[in-house]
């Protein structure tokens, strides 16, 4: 299982370390980190590597964790009860969700990356079935003036990305990044 994550690592490595070209649209600056859903756990004791091989190719490093992105602002929701008790009204709320979180996270971008930084995106398995992480990234990306990392516990097939393998994928502009490249 680890000689999956070495691979993903070692192909991260050679990637980060190619010159980055200017003048790319927002969604051509993603990259995709692609591995085993099952791996999540190994994976997140191993940022740390991915950081490391960043920082070795002269790039600074922001790490942005979703992970309770969602259940802190549920909880800052003045009706959270009254959500629960008919979630097919949710749509809208989670639509807010994305709008407000990217705000929030834009805000720190602003203040901390530049051209040459590369921010991570960890925990985006935690938006499955209240956010497209699609949508979610397309939005966080147009205010990343460097590049967007995105560690995606999924699969990577035909030009397509499936969040946790559970549904159909959407195809997208990015650069995957696997432990087969």
């Amino acid at each position: 299982m680890s000689n999956r994550l070495n691979r993903l690592i070692k192909s991260y490595a050679g990637y980060i370390s190619i010159p980055w070209m200017k003048g790319l649209a927002d969604e051509q600056r993603v990259l995709f980190a692609v591995y085993h859903k099952e791996d999540e756990l190994k994976l997140r004791a191993r940022v740390e590597e991915f950081r490391l091989a960043t920082e070795s190719a002269g790039h600074t490093w922001l790490e942005l964790d979703i992970t309770r992105l969602f259940p802190e602002w549920m909880a800052s929701q003045k009706y959270r009860e009254d959500y629960f008790e008919d979630p097919e009204d949710l749509e809208p709320k989670y639509k807010a969700f994305v709008r407000q979180s990217v705000e929030k996270l834009a805000e720190q971008i602003q203040a901390e990356a530049d051209e040459n930084t590369l921010v991570t995106l960890v925990g985006c398995g935690t938006l499955f079935g209240f956010a497209s992480v699609s949508d979610f990234v397309k939005q966080l990306a147009a205010h990343v003036p460097g590049r967007l990392l995105v560690l995606f516990p999924g699969e990577y097939i035909d030009n397509g990305y499936r969040l946790l393998d559970a549904r159909d994928g959407w195809g997208y502009q990015a650069t995957a990044i696997t432990a087969d490249n």
